[in-house]
C-alpha cells in the first residue's frame, strides 16, 4: 500500500501547527491542511489578538517541536497568579489572594505569547522541516477509513492516503463529524472579548483574574509595547453585555474596562481590535476512532479560565506523540488509538467539570452568591496543602 504521508493533520490553528512541528521533528511524514491561511502579522486585518499562556509542561512540547528557542525572546513570564474578588457594591477588591510559582517550582507557572506570534514562529518552523507539507488554503471534505489506512478528500480535489488522521480542526470539526463521533455541549449564555491594552502600572509578571459578575476579567502579562507595560485581556460576561461592549466607541469602552479592572493597573488603553466569541463547554464522546485521533477543540472546548484550553491540547499532542514513537510499526492502529483515548479521556473530563464549576461560580449575580465565592477563595487559600495541590493541578503536573 502506498501512503502519501504518515499523518494528515486537519487544522492549522496553534494546536495543529504545533502537532505538525512535533511529529515532523520526530521524523514522521506530515501533511497539514487548513482552509484559512494563518495570519502572522499583529497589525493585519483578522489577526488573532488573544494570547496563550504556555504552562510548564507545554514548554517541553515546544522544545521537542523545535520552536521554543524562537519563541523564548518574546515570552512574558507568569510568576504569580492573582485572584481578586470584587463582588461588593462597588468595583473594588475585597479579597485578593496570590499564588506564587516559587511555592512549587523554580520556574514560572508559564509564559504568555500573542496568538499571532505563535502562528508566525510555528509556520517558520514548518518551512524548515522537509518532511512536513503545510497547505494553507486547503481544507478536508471527506474521510474513508479501513483497518489499515484512511483516505481523506481535500478541497483542491486531491485524495490523501494516510496511516493516521489527526483532527485539530476546531469545535465544529469536519473530521470528527465524518468519523461519526458525537459531542456533548453546555452553553452558558456568555461571550468573551479578547484584546490587548497598555497601562501605566507594571504588571510585574502577575496574571490577574478579577471576579465580579457575569464571568472573570483576566489580565495576562505581555511584553512591553511602545515603551508601556502591556497585558492581554479576556473579558467574559453575559452575551448581550459583551456584544454591547464590542460595539462601543473606544473612549467609552476604555472607561468601562478600566472600572472593571478595579484600576489595579491605572487607566487601560486599548491597543488592538476586540475579538468576540461565544463561551461553551464541549467534549467528544470518544477521543479516537478508526485511524483518527481528536485533539484540541475537536476533542474538548472549555471557557478560558486557568489557561487550561491549549495546554490540554498540547497534553493531547504529547500523549499521542509518545504512543506514536513507541508504536512506529503499528502506528495509527486500533490498539494505539484505544491507548490514546484511555490515557486522555479521564483527565479531560476532570478538567472540563472543574472549569465548568469555576465558570458558574464566576457568573454569580446575587450578592449572597458573590459573598460565598469570596469566602470560598479565602478558605482555599488558607489551606496550604490544598493551595499547593490546586497549583499543581493547574499546571497539569498532577
Amino acid at each position: 500500500m502506498t501512503y502519501d504521508c504518515d499523518m494528515l493533520i486537519s487544522g492549522g490553528g496553534i494546536a495543529g501547527l504545533t502537532a505538525a512541528a512535533a511529529f515532523g521533528t520526530a521524523g514522521f511524514d506530515v501533511i497539514c491542511v487548513d482552509p484559512a491561511p494563518p495570519i502572522t502579522d499583529r497589525d493585519a486585518e483578522g489577526a488573532d489578538m488573544r494570547s496563550t499562556a504556555m504552562l510548564q509542561p507545554a514548554r517541553e512540547v515546544l522544545e521537542g517541536a523545535g520552536v521554543w528557542d524562537a519563541l523564548a525572546p518574546h515570552a512574558a513570564s507568569l510568576q504569580i497568579m492573582r485572584v481578586v474578588d470584587a463582588g461588593g457594591e462597588v468595583a473594588e477588591p475585597r479579597v485578593t489572594r496570590e499564588f506564587n510559582a516559587a511555592e512549587i517550582s523554580d520556574m514560572p507557572f508559564g509564559w504568555n505569547f500573542p496568538n499571532w506570534l505563535l502562528r508566525r514562529e510555528l509556520v517558520g518552523r514548518l518551512k524548515a522541516l522537509p518532511n512536513v507539507d503545510f497547505r494553507p488554503g486547503t481544507g478536508t471534505t471527506s474521510l474513508f477509513t479501513r483497518t489499515a489506512s484512511a483516505k481523506v478528500g481535500l478541497t483542491d480535489g486531491t485524495k490523501i492516503m494516510t496511516r493516521l488522521v489527526v483532527a485539530a480542526d476546531g469545535r465544529e470539526s469536519p473530521m470528527r463529524h465524518a468519523a461519526g463521533i458525537d459531542v456533548h455541549t453546555r452553553r452558558y449564555g456568555q461571550k468573551a472579548l479578547a484584546f490587548a491594552v497598555t497601562h501605566p502600572i507594571p504588571h510585574d509578571n502577575v496574571s490577574t483574574e478579577i471576579h465580579r459578575t457575569g464571568g472573570p476579567f483576566t489580565l495576562v502579562p505581555l511584553p512591553d509595547r511602545d515603551g508601556m507595560p502591556s497585558s492581554a485581556i479576556v473579558w467574559m460576561d453575559d452575551g448581550p453585555e459583551t456584544q454591547r461592549r464590542a460595539e462601543m466607541d473606544v473612549a467609552a469602552f476604555e472607561e468601562e474596562m478600566s472600572e472593571r479592572s478595579c484600576h489595579l493597573f491605572g487607566p487601560l488603553t486599548l491597543v488592538s481590535p476586540r475579538n468576540i466569541w461565544p463561551i461553551i463547554s464541549q467534549h467528544a464522546e470518544r477521543l479516537s476512532g478508526e485511524r483518527i485521533a481528536l485533539i484540541a477543540e475537536a476533542a474538548h472546548v472549555l471557557p478560558p479560565i486557568g489557561a487550561q484550553g491549549l495546554n490540554m491540547s498540547l497534553k493531547d499532542l504529547s500523549t499521542l506523540l509518545e504512543l506514536a514513537q513507541a508504536n512506529r510499526d503499528s502506528f495509527g492502529d486500533a490498539k494505539m488509538l484505544e491507548a490514546y483515548h484511555k490515557a486522555r479521556y479521564s483527565d479531560v473530563q476532570l478538567r472540563i467539570n472543574g472549569i465548568d464549576l469555576l465558570n458558574r461560580v464566576s457568573q454569580a449575580h446575587h450578592p449572597l452568591a458573590r459573598d460565598a465565592r469570596a469566602a470560598g477563595l479565602d478558605a482555599l487559600y488558607a489551606m496550604a496543602p490544598v493551595r499547593k495541590m490546586l497549583m499543581q493541578m493547574g499546571l497539569g503536573v498532577r
